[in-house]
């Protein structure tokens, strides 16, 4: 029961606190930018079964590669990339905290 308040939670309220502390004046583009993080989740289409409720999304989805999380990472450098890479890295933390549970 807890696993999905603390996953769901990571994804919506983790933006929203740093979209609100950090872009103050633009809060709302911000907060949708990082929550546009979410569509790396497409790349669970391509499993069989597509969802699992027994497997840990961290290194079995391409987007959840730990490439992939290396690639977000180094966008976060640029002030450019900052905010989408922020949204990248706040999902792939929701994700492992998803992954504590199993």
């Amino acid at each position: 029961m807890l696993q999905p308040i603390v996953h769901y939670g990571c994804h919506f309220l983790i933006p929203l606190l740093v979209a609100l502390v950090w872009f103050k004046t633009h809060w709302k583009l911000a907060y949708l930018i990082m929550i546009a993080g979410m569509l790396i989740d497409l790349d669970h289409l391509l499993a069989n079964p597509i969802f699992d409720p027994n497997r840990c999304s961290i290194g079995f989805h391409p987007l959840h590669s730990s490439f992939a999380i290396t690639f977000y990472l180094f966008l976060l450098i640029p002030k450019k990339s900052r905010l989408v890479a922020l949204g990248l890295v706040i999902h792939i933390i929701a994700d492992m905290a998803d992954c504590s549970f199993m």
